[in-house]
């Protein structure tokens, strides 16, 4: 592993972060107790939060934020936009105090290997969405996407079995 990436760029915010090799991080990203997988490439104004894992050979476009509890596996497409979401009633305050967090419960998500997220989509916490899937720009996914699906709308809905031509493994 390597302790930087392999380009340089300015405003860029890395702690803890480890980095694979030829790993290429764009300007104004904010990085921080993450693990960056070989090869892929994060576009600028993208924040990675503590305890996300992206796999080897993805791509993360711009304005995307992975909170903590993300695992995304190789060969991963995040694009423009697409926004994870880490708790299903997020609130300011418990008790009325600020809350901590002992006050919520992180719901973990998984992106398996090979897929595809549009621009816009919004990734509910607890998600998992399926190797090889598809998910449309601006779709808002709440419930899991099996592999080689391809999901749209809001709420995002299920608009083909199988992409055509892809092969979606076994099973």
């Amino acid at each position: 592993m390597a302790d930087q990436p392999a380009n340089s760029a300015p405003y860029r915010l890395f702690q803890n972060v480890s980095f694979g090799e030829r790993v290429v991080v764009q300007a104004f990203t904010n990085l921080y107790g993450c693990e960056i997988g070989d090869d892929t490439r994060i576009g600028p104004f993208v924040e990675i939060q503590s305890g996300v894992t992206v796999g080897r050979l993805c791509k993360i476009q711009s304005h995307s934020f992975l909170c903590s509890g993300v695992e995304i596996g190789d060969e991963v497409f995040v694009g423009h936009g697409v926004l994870f979401i880490n708790d299903r009633f997020p609130r300011s305050v418990a008790n009325g105090t600020l809350q901590t967090t002992d006050d919520w419960t992180l719901l973990p998500t998984v992106v398996e290997p090979g897929a595809s997220l549009g621009t816009g989509a919004v990734i509910m916490g607890g998600i998992r969405i399926g190797a090889r899937a598809m998910v449309g720009a601006g779709a808002v996914v709440t419930a899991d996407v099996q592999a080689g699906a391809v999901v749209a709308g809001v709420p995002a809905r299920v608009r083909a079995r199988e992409l055509a031509g892809v092969d979606s493994g076994p099973g």
